[in-house]
């Protein structure tokens, strides 16, 4: 007997109530020996014998009741991405998904139509890919992993479109004969024109199998592939069409008076064949061209990266390949060239264009010490950086690797449409089939071509591909637009959730405000100048490490102040400091420092006063026993902040600040920016409960922070969004990730999850209702009502550009621009 224990993680459950029902669908699964759920930490530990059960079998069974559930473990799932070539349409995804999941070791597995690759999550170390490949290979579908790929990917995906583009002009060519010839069949009276030998039943027959065989012999190689496997997709429903009326019109021709003696109508149907054919084709090309301009991404991001780097080795300048750059190099960038790798700045200066990581035009100015990232642009000087991360470790192989995990991934949204897709086809071969039934029963006279006409019509007229590519279209594009204003999307399920917050959480330090403090006030009590007490002050300072004395310092090297070497400096603990410059002793701290000195503070205390209800930390600076001055620091607001709160106000959200300041500080930030609501004095460890109790408030709340302290707040936020100049930990937890330093970016990830999710829904309306509509249509029903019946041609040509229609509305996503 074989016994495993496994944690899950549970989210959802709100109540004892969620605790027993997960506990109790466990518990009925074969093999199971004891389940623990964990409201407070939403966890269930399961013991079971993996012989009888899988972990993804009761993912499975918490999931169908309502719940995300999914395993955890302290090794890090490893992920596999694979292209898989020759998809079509909304059921190959699913039969993929299916038989990948059927592998032992895989935690999750997410194809999608759109970039044709496949996702596959695995905990299991010794994991072997090669299952994958040789599994859906079978299917009949062209697998490989998708590192072996990459560089190829693209050569692929214009091969495709190159062949597409001339099985259409052969077939158009060919079919464009085919619809001359057929005039004297359809038309007597107006055929009288077409030479005799363009219309005999043999020549088109030799002309319209050509079209089936040559240029539509894909649809029948990918039919066969699925129906092998017991399945069907909509390669099979156009096969099943157009074959219908080659082989009728065929039959016809050859054994004319066989069949006409029978009673089946001497109707040739070379023309619907050819036509459909050539439409869906035409419909394919299409496609294919919008699906290269929807999923360029990945290239774009690529494209980026620099061939070579200028490295200093042994007292040489070295041009060498990226590939031999290793961590501790130092690397020579002039103006114009592109910084090969991630690293700081050891020598010279520079303005870099950061525009490819953060959507921000305007240079940044590098200095010694300075971080500088790969595939920015140095626009001005020369520098030298030291390398400190390299290959995949690099800021933009991060993003690469992001951008390709989240165009991989799969919106909750889509398990429905995976869901119907499963019984597309078959209902729509059954409708197909009662409707030439019953037509051939009741139908006008021929009845036989009545009911061949609505059966061709049906099978043709349905568009599974329109379903299958409206929701990853709209992610892929999604997501590049993200990436290219620096919003880097963690998943296709944190784009749908960010669509629905109602409440914004802004941590203040680092968030809303720079985090370092600044000098922002001197106030004179005495005939000093400004310039003298702020150089008492910050001569002082120098001996201090606080952060307030330091922003005192930075402010009079700023301004070019000679600073002097205090004596006798002593730190007096809660109350401030005290040292002697030019044989004055000089003072600063708190009222209480003051007092016991007995300095006058008379003029002062209400300018402080009126300091500190701005949210600034005023200090006293005293000379010789009277009060010079006083300087105040603040941790000033980024530039972009109080413009950033104003638009997520006008998108209707509440927005909340959240800090450990005391409340008098938070309350005159909170002023100063327009937030609704503020909550201070909050320990970094409880900030995560305070976001848990907006959400029982019945708000979606998004969390923004930068800190390692922000971490679990991100995680029991519906949307963790880490500033990314912040820390990797943040990131890490986080749904999405800002490349800039300031909130705007907030609104653009908000109002691109919006855009993002009405083009999903604008696309799955045009599906849904264009199946749902047209399909009745060209079953008959509008027949005995109103007389009219959908011809197999204007059915092909409806379907060929339904697909399409949804690749090309996505694209108008491509407009998106953030409000900067």
């Amino acid at each position: 007997m074989d016994k495993r224990t496994e944690v899950f993680s549970v989210n959802g459950m709100t109540c004892a109530s969620c605790v027993r029902r997960v506990e109790k669908v466990v518990q009925k699964l074969d093999g199971i020996y004891s389940v623990s759920v964990n409201l407070a930490t939403n966890q269930a530990q399961v013991q079971f014998d993996p012989s009888l059960v899988k972990d993804k079998d009761i993912i499975e069974k918490i999931n169908k009741i309502g719940f995300e559930a999914k395993l955890k473990r302290e090794s890090p799932a490893s992920k596999y991405f694979f292209s898989v070539k020759g998809m079509t349409c909304a059921s190959c995804v699913n039969r993929v998904e299916k038989v990948i999941h059927k592998i032992d070791g895989v935690e999750s597995a997410t194809v999608n139509l759109a970039s044709n690759q496949a996702q596959v999550e695995t905990a299991d170390p010794s994991f072997d890919p090669q299952k994958v490949i040789d599994n859906v290979t079978k299917l009949g579908y062209d697998t490989a992993l998708l590192e072996e790929t990459q560089g190829n990917d693209e050569d692929e995906q214009e091969k495709e479109t190159s062949k597409l583009k001339r099985d259409f002009t052969y077939g158009a060519i060919v079919t464009t004969i085919v619809l001359i010839g057929s005039i004297p069949h359809m038309m007597h009276e107006w055929g009288t024109w077409v030479p005799d030998f363009l219309s005999n039943p043999l020549l088109l027959l030799i002309l319209t199998s050509y079209v089936q065989l040559v240029p539509g012999w894909r649809f029948y190689k990918n039919s066969f592939k699925v129906l092998r496997n017991k399945s069907a997709d909509m390669n099979v429903l156009v096969a099943m069409g157009t074959t219908s009326a080659w082989v009728y019109s065929g039959a016809l021709t050859l054994f004319p008076e066989s069949l006409t003696a029978m009673g089946f109508p001497n109707q040739l149907y070379y023309d619907v064949t050819t036509v459909i054919t050539t439409l869906i084709l035409l419909g394919r090309y299409f496609e294919a061209k919008a699906k290269g301009k929807s999923s360029n991404a990945i290239k774009k991001l690529m494209s980026l990266q620099a061939k070579t780097a200028r490295v200093i080795r042994n007292g040489e300048e070295l041009d060498i390949p990226m590939k031999k750059v290793m961590v501790g190099d130092e690397i020579i960038v002039r103006p114009g060239e592109r910084i090969p790798v991630d690293g700081v700045v050891v020598k010279g200066k520079s303005s870099v264009d950061e525009s490819m990581l953060t959507g921000e035009s305007i240079p940044v100015e590098k200095g010694i010490d300075d971080e500088v990232i790969g595939a920015t642009i140095n626009k001005s000087g020369s520098f030298t950086f030291r390398a400190t991360k390299v290959g995949k470790e690099t800021a933009l192989a991060q993003i690469i690797r992001l951008v390709n995990e989240a165009q991989g991934s799969k919106a909750p949204i889509q398990r429905i449409v995976d869901v119907i897709s499963a019984y597309f086809v078959p209902t729509v071969v059954m409708i197909a089939t009662i409707s030439a039934i019953v037509w051939y029963f009741i139908g006008p006279e021929p009845t036989v071509i009545f009911a061949l006409t609505t059966f061709i019509a049906v099978l043709i007229i349905a568009c599974p591909c329109a379903l299958g590519l409206a929701t990853p279209t709209a992610i892929m594009v999604g997501t590049e637009k993200g990436a290219e204003n620096g919003v880097l999307i963690k998943d296709a399920s944190s784009l749908e959730k960010a669509h629905k917050v109602t409440t914004v959480v802004l941590d203040k330090t680092g968030t809303i405000t720079e985090g370092k403090p600044k000098l922002t006030d001197i106030v004179l009590t005495s005939s000093m100048s400004e310039e003298e007490v702020l150089t008492f002050a910050a001569s002082v300072e120098t001996a201090s490490e606080h952060p307030l004395g330091e922003a005192i310092v930075h402010a009079a090297k700023d301004k070019g102040l000679q600073l002097i070497e205090p004596k006798n400096f002593s730190s007096i603990t809660g109350h401030g400091i005290e040292a002697s410059i030019d044989n004055k002793v000089i003072l600063i701290g708190n009222m209480k420092l003051m007092k016991e000195r007995n300095i006058d503070l008379n003029e002062a205390v209400p300018k402080v006063e009126g300091l500190a209800n701005q949210g600034k930390t005023p200090m006293y600076v005293a000379v010789d026993g009277i009060c010079a001055g006083i300087v105040a620091v603040a941790d000033t607001l980024k530039k972009d902040s109080v413009r950033a709160i104003k638009e997520m106000k006008k998108m209707g959200l509440e927005v909340v600040m959240i800090t450990g300041d005391h409340f008098k500080t938070a309350e005159a930030i909170a002023k100063e920016t327009g937030v609704d609501r503020f909550i201070a004095e909050v320990l970094p460890e409880d900030k995560a409960k305070e976001v848990k109790k907006l959400q029982g408030e019945d708000k979606v709340v998004a969390m923004v922070g930068d800190g390692i302290n922000d971490a679990p707040a991100l995680a029991q936020a519906d949307v963790g969004i880490a500033i990314g100049t912040g820390t990797d930990v943040a990131m890490e937890t986080a749904n999405i990730t800002l490349m800039r330093g300031d909130i705007m970016s907030v609104v653009t990830a908000l109002r691109l999850s919006k855009s993002t999710m009405r083009m999903i829904w604008q696309n799955l309306g045009w599906a849904f209702g264009y199946n749902i509509v047209l399909i009745p249509v060209a079953a008959g029903m509008l027949y005995p009502m109103f007389g009219l019946l959908l011809n197999p041609m204007l059915a092909g040509a409806a379907m060929a550009f339904s697909s399409v229609s949804v690749v090309l509305n996505t694209l108008r996503l491509r407009k998106f621009k953030s409000i900067y």
